[in-house]
């Protein structure tokens, strides 16, 4: 059995529904799970006891959230002896996942995902083993007036859902549980070299 932490930093909450997604699919393969808010994670937190991570972070603005930029670059070190892998959550990614979308709009989003997700990297000096971009949520019921119009308009110009009255989650679950399957049995083929100091 294998000692998981699963860390996420989010916004409206949907990452975290993500993080908590993987953590359950992971559970039920048998694996001991954590799932930590990277907001609130206490001082002299060890991921030492962990033989895999799983890091999730929504982006706003091209950039992802602060708290896990701050997590990472905190844990960096122990993170880089970890097998660890990174779910980047932005509605640019439902831009690429859109097959009724003309090619240059899915290329062009391809393209701002890819340029994120190094920016991130590059921010972190982090490289993890693996890396699944995820497609978020319009959350308008938990956006502000002022961005629920904003980003009602960004919906529009990219063709996404533009009715404000509910949310709409354009995640795609079978997907991310096919990658979370093939991670579980990648950590699997390591947990001996990995899970040294396995949470009791």
């Amino acid at each position: 059995m294998k000692s998981i932490l699963v860390v996420f930093a989010t916004r409206e909450g949907h990452t975290r529904k993500v993080a908590e997604h993987v953590a359950a699919t992971m559970r039920a393969r048998g694996d001991r799970v954590d799932v930590v808010d990277a907001a609130t994670v206490p001082v002299g937190f060890d991921v030492s006891r962990y033989g895999g991570v799983v890091l999730a972070a929504s982006v706003h603005l091209g950039k992802h959230e602060k708290e896990m930029v701050d997590f990472v670059k905190a844990y960096r070190a122990g993170l880089e002896r970890l097998q660890t892998a990174f779910i980047s959550v932005s509605l640019v990614e439902a831009s690429v996942e859109d097959r009724t979308a003309p090619f240059e709009r899915r290329a062009k989003a391809a393209e701002d995902v890819k340029a994120m997700v190094e920016s991130f990297f590059h921010e972190t000096g982090l490289h993890p083993q693996r890396v699944w971009p995820v497609a978020g949520a319009l959350m308008y019921r938990e956006y502000g007036v002022l961005k629920r119009l904003v980003m009602r308009m960004i919906a529009s110009r990219a063709g996404a859902e533009t009715d404000t009255s509910r949310d709409h989650d354009l995640t795609d679950w079978e997907a991310l549980d096919r990658f979370v399957a093939s991670l579980s049995a990648e950590m699997d083929t390591t947990a001996g070299e990995l899970d040294v100091h396995p949470s009791s």
